[in-house]
């Protein structure tokens, strides 16, 4: 049976390419929801602009769909509430400080 860490850890996978931190501990991944093989992602991005949003959302997708027991991913974007760097894991803020970005 797929859990919600399952598909979290296989998301730790997806890096984002300008900050080197992966989705899950930037806080970008807002929801995750199993049914029977079928995974429902809700997710964010830095800011409403990102240029290579579409990436994220294959990336993503292609990452849940990679975990045992998943059929179909589906990977949908949401603004709402606005991602901020306080929504990153404690990982993630460690990270992000270590680049020199404040929290």
């Amino acid at each position: 049976m797929v859990t919600e860490d399952d598909v979290l850890d296989a998301l730790k996978e997806v890096q984002d390419p300008e900050i080197p931190v992966n989705i899950v501990d930037l806080g970008l991944i807002y929801d995750v929801e199993i049914d029977d093989g079928h995974v429902d992602i809700d997710m964010t991005l830095t800011t409403m602009g990102c240029p290579i949003a579409d990436y994220f959302l294959q990336e993503a997708k292609g990452a849940a769909e990679s975990v045992d027991g998943v059929e179909e991913a589906d990977v949908e974007l949401v603004w709402d509430p606005p991602w901020s760097p306080e929504k990153a894991t404690d990982d993630g803020k460690a990270q992000l400080q270590s680049l020199g970005i404040s929290i």
